[in-house]
């Protein structure tokens, strides 16, 4: 049998180039399915979105966003955001930064693909004063921005709703191209309210309008307890979704389809607005409305099962991090143990844990282990001048460069000024090098020893590793991590107070 592999090493198990095809062929289908205009409302991340390229192995980050390139033509943006997350100041956890913030830079990465930018909603707006200033600033730069407002009793008070005084009160978003895209930060945002909006508003002007929905999880034609969508119950513990059988698809054509609880559980009512905007639904199910191909761009299923237990096991030690910062639930927690047995996994198929935490033993301190992508197994040890995972990333870059281990990158007398620099003058208790000083001591000695120069080479290797440390890091070794695209995880436990969860 071919084993299908990327230019890592990794087991390729979905067939990128299938899925734009035929991903964007069905969008099309369904435009011409209503006449004039379809609004799709696109659930997840455009791009950045890992989560779909770590369970579905070459599945491209922005496969999505590459997608809607070859619908550019005919599609436009609109980005939804709701005024209570500006108001809270609500920061999206992958990349660090407020969902306002992200509304921008979403805007500018649209704009750099070629993509255009219609116009930004902002959704529960009730005068806020950040919203305000929000819609300001993006007036000031030519961007139009448009008000939707609270609905009492929304989802369920249709007649309100499906009236002048509920989506009648809502500014009508002027759009120009057939294909209407509606996406946002995060959830939660509104994204579906805006596409019923405007089927209320384009019903009015007589415009003949549908709407659509594009989740890339769970994966509708793939079993309940498949681990991709199981994955995708991890990932979404804090939401609480779970995944079911699509009811009304199972009553309607007899045939079995996955969904999740609050598309099920919505459905009804959506029916009900569509049929008062309307005179008809023109769905049977929630999975009628989703226009999802993913599933049948998989290639290798079992590559795909293998990296969606990789992908729970990763979520569980998230969510043990988080309980023990104090920003997670325990029920989340059990929820994901949950996960891991119906996925038939257990945490030692993470060969990064065992690894590191064997090594703490030998050494009775904090360790790192580090997988490469053709599976060596690296060590980092506490020493007296780096921290474990400083230790690990010099390995890691010396034995892919070929460099002997028992040779210094960075000379010991390189590292003493900035131990002296960090506890004489910046008031740290900790000498040993954080991940982001050793780089910039290794950069600084690349100007004068080759190997230095040979080892800082080999970073962009370190993408897509795995990694696991046997205590908890800084954030700053956490975000460094992340910047290079190694998966980490954490054993939840502190390194001084030892206290272990």
């Amino acid at each position: 049998m071919k084993i299908n592999k990327g230019i890592t090493g990794m087991r390729i198990g979905f067939d990128n180039d299938k899925y734009l095809k035929i991903q964007s062929e069905h969008i099309k289908e369904r435009i011409s399915q209503f006449g004039d205009k379809l609004y799709l409302e696109f659930g997840g991340k455009l791009f950045d979105d890992y989560h779909a390229s770590r369970v579905l192995p070459g599945f491209a980050p922005d496969s999505k966003l590459q997608m809607l390139m070859q619908l550019a033509d005919v599609a436009e943006i609109v980005i939804v955001i709701s005024a209570a997350d500006i108001e809270k100041n609500k920061v999206r956890g992958d990349l660090g930064i407020t969902y306002d913030v992200d509304v921008v830079r979403l805007i500018g990465e649209f704009e750099k693909k070629g993509m255009y930018v219609g116009s930004v909603v902002i959704t529960q707006f009730a005068g806020q004063s950040g919203a305000v200033q929000f819609r300001e600033k993006l007036e000031k730069r030519g961007i139009k921005v448009y008000q939707h407002y609270k609905i009492e009793g929304y989802p369920a008070n249709i007649p309100l709703i499906v009236s002048e005084n509920g989506f009648g009160k809502n500014d009508y978003i002027e759009t120009t191209r057939p294909l209407v895209v509606i996406t946002a930060p995060g959830p939660g945002s509104g994204k579906m309210a805006t596409c019923l909006s405007q089927l209320y508003h384009e019903n009015i002007r007589g415009t003949k309008a549908g709407y659509a929905k594009f989740e890339t999880f769970p994966i509708w034609n793939l079993p309940l307890k498949h681990p991709v969508n199981l994955a995708y119950e991890a990932a979404t513990a804090d939401l609480n979704d779970v995944n079911m059988i699509d009811p009304f698809h199972l009553e309607a054509y007899g045939e079995t389809t996955v969904n999740y609880n609050r598309d099920v559980e919505i459905f009804p009512v959506l029916q009900a607005m569509f049929e008062k905007i309307m005179g008809e639904c023109p769905y049977k199910s929630p999975t009628d409305m989703g226009v999802n191909m993913a599933g049948n761009c998989i290639i290798d299923d079992e590559a795909c099962c293998e990296a969606s237990r990789q992908e729970i096991i990763r979520r569980y030690y998230k969510s043990c991090a988080a309980l023990l910062t104090g920003t997670g639930k325990e029920d989340e927690v059990r929820k994901i143990e949950l996960l891991l047995k119906q996925a038939h996994a257990s945490l030692e198929d993470r060969r990064v844990v065992p690894a590191s935490l064997q090594k703490e033993l030998e050494t009775e301190a904090p360790a790192a282990a580090l997988e490469l992508p053709d599976g060596r197994i690296i060590y980092g040890k506490t020493s007296d001048l780096l921290g474990a995972s400083s230790a690990l990333l010099l390995n890691a870059l010396k034995e892919l460069a070929g460099i002997d281990h028992e040779h210094h990158v960075i000379s010991p007398e390189a590292i003493h000024p900035i131990q002296e620099l960090k506890t004489k003058y910046l008031g740290s208790k900790n000498p040993r090098l954080h991940t982001d000083e050793t780089l910039i001591a290794l950069s600084v000695s690349a100007a004068s020893n080759p190997e230095a120069r040979q080892a800082l080479e080999q970073l962009r290797s370190l993408k897509g590793c795995q990694a696991h440390t046997s205590v908890m890091l800084s954030s700053v070794d956490i975000w460094e991590f992340r910047k290079l695209g190694i998966e980490l995880t954490c054993e939840p436990k502190f390194e001084k107070e030892k206290k272990y969860h």
